[in-house]
């Protein structure tokens, strides 16, 4: 709680999983993947309540091992690869609601985002609770070699054409450009009654709060997890 306000955080937490089969269960230097995000969310100043939101008993059972509340069991429609995670987050809350469980923030955490803090999730908390005209904040990252400014085409020709058709190429340094951010998905917080009017974290009354490049890789196929599992050593081994 943060200034008599309640927050919950969400994790979503689906058994089926394409890239990585059972990813959110995956072990991760020794643990299932999604109980580190269960632990930073548990470690918050300000999160009241942390709640799992999942279809399978068996993510259910390892959650509630690592802190985690899980409550109900997702309905079966709402765990397919063409679920949108609104309708999850909507879902829980209402849940919680028929129970007269009310909540003034929402945090959601993707498990396949390990890399992320405790700290980033209380900055985040104080950054939108300190801008009364924000209603979100949701997490950034930096575009650096993939910067808009250095995107081709290849035209029926095979030719290479800037995207408006231009070839007017120039060589640009990096530290030239303008910042540009992409939706990198650590970290989501809304105001829960903007959440459930615009069903979107993203709008004109949402903040961006950076993270650093490293911290924005997430879980989708087997080369993220191994590259994030070396990233994750190497912070527990204090050299990042």
């Amino acid at each position: 709680m943060i200034e008599t306000k309640r927050i919950i955080s969400i994790i979503p937490a689906r058994g089926g999983s394409k890239g990585v089969p059972r990813k959110n269960i995956k072990q991760l230097l020794g643990k299932p993947l999604i109980a580190w995000t269960i632990e930073e969310a548990k470690s918050s100043k300000y999160i009241d309540r942390v709640v799992v939101s999942t279809d399978d008993e068996e993510i259910a059972e390892k959650s509630k091992k690592y802190g985690a509340e899980v409550p109900f069991l997702r309905p079966e429609e709402l765990a397919t690869d063409n679920a949108k995670t609104i309708d999850v987050i909507l879902h829980a809350l209402n849940w919680l609601k028929t129970r007269e469980d009310y909540y003034d923030f929402l945090v959601l955490l993707e498990p396949t985002s390990p890399l992320r803090d405790v700290e980033d999730i209380d900055k985040c908390i104080e950054i939108l609770m300190g801008n009364p005209k924000a209603e979100a904040i949701v997490g950034v990252a930096k575009l650096e070699s993939t910067h808009p400014e250095f995107n081709v085409v290849i035209n029926d020709e095979g030719f290479i054409r800037k995207p408006d058709g231009a070839t007017n190429f120039e060589v640009l340094r990096r530290q030239d450009l303008e910042d540009v951010y992409f939706f990198e998905g650590s970290i989501y917080i809304s105001e829960v009654e903007a959440l459930k009017q615009k069903r979107t974290f993203y709008h004109e009354s949402t903040l961006g709060y950076v993270v650093p490049k490293y911290k924005s890789l997430e879980v989708d196929e087997l080369c993220d997890f191994i590259c994030i599992e070396a990233l994750m050593k190497a912070k527990k081994e204090g050299s990042l």
